[in-house]
């Protein structure tokens, strides 16, 4: 207890009435023990306790100060009791037990009678399962011998009803009209025909001996029907002012099987078919062509001739010796017009010759090549996807389009040596781009061979034609072609409207090729232009011709599009600087003096140390002639520009530039007499700056 009391002592936080030493308790029992007795081995005690220490039971025992022999005794003594207790419970319920023991042993004999039940049943469920799977082998082999019968019946069946001829067959075949119900049977009878043609096991069967010769007949019979049937149709579209689209949409496609047919089961009367077709298709075809090209030719309009030419003297080809077209007409032949119409109309219908000859109509022969070739475009259309449809064949296409192609050909080859229109021929050439492209667009690809020919043939002739415009300026007669007249000469303007008109033609297209041609035409125009300029005498009307007909043609060019281009922009050049040219040719011819002061002394300092310095006698002259006569000289040269240029717009502006430039002079000469000594003297004498520009500024209202 003492022990007790110290570790109290050294654990105060802890209660000391819950705090029991076991080590030190059990210490005495063991020294009790081994005192007492020397049989007892004390052999891991140590262990056991140290585990019951934990223990709440043992603790609690061992805190109240129990020996633990007397706790055993008190133990062993509650157990007997309840020993005790428990036989006496089981006395009062032995017929309870009793009445249950006989209840399990009913319940087992019953079980064992179910036993065997069940065992009875196992065994006769084993016998039916025995009965079942011989039952179902036999299933099995039915069903096999079933499908077996069926894979041969169905054999058997398909055999009979290939081989055999029902008289039905027989009867619409031979006697019966070739129509719908005509291209049934016939389709039956193909089937047939293969049927004993291709089978290896029919060969050797002995039915085939009794219908092949009937198959055989059938054949022939079928074969000279549909042939008969066929010819006769086609003889159809022989007839005048027949309808061969729709007869042949209407009623060749609906026999289309016919040619399927002959194609198997008789390939001479099928090559007969078909020559036939290729014979009366190329005859009807080109003989339409024809027709329509004679009726063509007479709504054409001639354009121009070999003579008209940019470069050629107009007296030559004067309206007096033109007996064939009115005036207006020849305004076509370098100015394009509403001729461009025709490729905004690319795909329109196609004339109808009859309505335009009853309205007297005449058209340039880009409007009939349109026309023509819109023509062979949908009928070619129409007859290739009829070929590949009802002979399932293209090639059949270009043999039957070898007598138009030649038709047209011809046409064509007549016209081409004689077309002397350059416009006209380009604008051919770019329908012919344009119905390359509506080909293209449709997926058909039967006329590329010959647009193709048709643009190869067009450019060489343009060229031709275009060179034959190009040598007629740089081999032009300047004598005969000038005229004592400053206006625009006609050639320019021919040239202009040429230009113009190529440009125009060629804004969607940018053909490089062509725009370097006309760079070609543009050098050997200017060079005529200079050379008819240099006829003139005077330099000033030199530079007022250059003047009218570059603006002249600028104006032509603004027409075809508004973005100028290189030829436009040389024009532009060229006309401004013979601008500055006439203004300074002009203010000489008025005020000359003053200019040629201003341009010689009026930089020079009056005080400086000069030779011969500025002198106020030197400049009088000058201010007091201007001061007299400048209002009068201006309106001089208002009259001048006014009859010079046949452009009112432009005259205006060189005559503003004019009166511009005559200000600066005067402003310079007004500086320079205020730096000379006793120049203010002329003060009353010159003309104030204010006054001039009122007069330019009238002028401008004018304008």
């Amino acid at each position: 207890m003492a022990e007790v009391a110290a570790n109290n002592v050294s654990h105060p936080c802890e209660t000391p009435k819950n705090v029991f030493d076991f080590g030190a308790f059990v210490g005495d029992l063991i020294v009790e023990e081994d005192a007492s007795s020397d049989d007892i081995s004390l052999e891991g005690l140590q262990e056991e306790l140290e585990e019951c220490k934990n223990d709440d039971v043992v603790a609690n025992i061992l805190s109240k100060g129990i020996k633990l022999r007397e706790y055993t005794k008190g133990v062993e003594h509650n157990l007997r009791k309840v020993e005790l207790d428990s036989i006496q419970d089981y006395i009062k319920e032995s017929d309870n037990l009793v009445s249950l023991h006989d209840q399990i042993r009913d319940c087992d004999s019953i079980l064992s009678q179910m036993e065997t039940l069940l065992s009875g049943f196992q065994v006769e469920i084993g016998s039916i399962s025995s009965d079942i799977k011989i039952l179902q082998e036999k299933s099995m082999d039915m069903g096999l011998k079933l499908k077996n019968r069926k894979v041969a019946e169905s054999k058997l069946a398909k055999f009979v009803e290939d081989i055999i001829v029902p008289p039905r067959m027989v009867d619409i075949i031979v006697d019966g009209e070739v129509n719908d119900e005509y291209m049934r049977t016939l389709d039956i009878l193909s089937k047939k025909l293969k049927f004993v043609d291709t089978d290896p096991m029919v060969k050797d069967s002995k039915a085939l001996k009794d219908v092949q010769p009937e198959l055989e007949k059938l054949r022939q019979k079928a074969v000279s029907k549909v042939f008969d049937f066929i010819v006769q149709k086609l003889q159809a579209l022989r007839k005048p002012k027949t309808n061969i689209q729709i007869l042949q949409q209407n009623v060749l496609l609906k026999y289309k099987y016919i040619i399927s047919f002959l194609k198997e089961h008789s390939k001479e009367v099928h090559l007969e078919v078909r020559a036939a077709y290729i014979d009366t298709m190329n005859k009807v075809l080109s003989a339409h062509f024809r027709a329509y090209i004679q009726a063509l030719e007479k709504l054409q309009l001639d354009i121009a001739t070999s003579n008209d030419l940019i470069g050629v003297e107009t007296r030559s080809t004067s309206l007096f010796s033109r007996g064939r077209e009115p005036l207006k007409n020849r305004s076509a032949v370098f100015a394009l017009g509403e001729r461009l119409n025709v490729l905004k109309e690319i795909d329109q219908p196609a004339l109808i010759p009859h309505i335009a000859e009853a309205s007297s109509l005449k058209y340039p022969y880009e409007v009939l090549f349109r026309s023509l070739h819109k023509l062979l475009m949908d009928t070619a259309t129409s007859e290739y996807l009829f070929c590949d449809e009802f002979f399932g064949e293209e090639s059949i296409f270009y043999e039957i389009f070898a007598g138009p192609f030649a038709v047209i050909d011809e046409h064509f080859n007549s016209i081409l040596p004689n077309c002397y229109d350059a416009i006209g021929l380009m604008l051919m050439i770019r329908i012919v781009h344009q119905h390359q492209l509506i080909m293209s667009r449709r997926r058909i690809p039967c006329l590329d061979s010959y647009l193709d020919k048709v643009n190869i043939s067009l450019w060489p002739r343009f060229k031709m034609v275009f060179d034959m415009h190009l040598s007629s300026l740089r081999n032009a007669n300047v004598k005969l072609l000038w005229e004592d007249d400053s206006h625009p000469h006609y050639v320019m303007r021919r040239y202009a409207e040429f230009t113009a008109s190529l440009i125009h033609i060629n804004v969607e297209y940018g053909d490089g090729q062509l725009e370097l041609n006309m760079e070609r035409l543009r050098m050997a125009v200017d060079e005529l232009l200079m050379k008819l300029a240099k006829m003139f005498s005077k330099p000033k009307l030199q530079i007022v011709f250059l003047i009218n007909n570059c603006d002249m043609t600028i104006a032509v060019l603004k027409e075809a599009g508004p973005e100028g281009g290189k030829i436009q922009q040389h024009f532009e050049e060229m006309l401004k600087s013979n601008t500055g040219l006439f203004v300074e040719e002009l203010l000489m011819e008025h005020f000359s003096d003053l200019i040629k002061f201003v341009k010689t002394r009026a930089s020079e300092d009056p005080n400086g140390s000069n030779e011969r310095p500025i002198s106020v006698s030197e400049v009088e002259p000058i201010v007091k002639d201007f001061g007299s006569r400048w209002k009068g000289a201006i309106e001089l040269m208002h009259k001048d520009v006014i009859t010079s240029f046949s452009n009112f717009l432009c005259g205006m502006e060189i005559l503003r530039a004019a009166l511009t430039q005559l200000l600066l002079y005067y402003t310079r000469l007004s500086d320079c007499i205020k730096r000379i000594n006793g120049g203010a003297a002329f003060n009353k004498d010159l003309v104030s700056i204010s006054s001039i520009m009122y007069e330019i500024r009238k002028y401008s209202r004018t304008f």
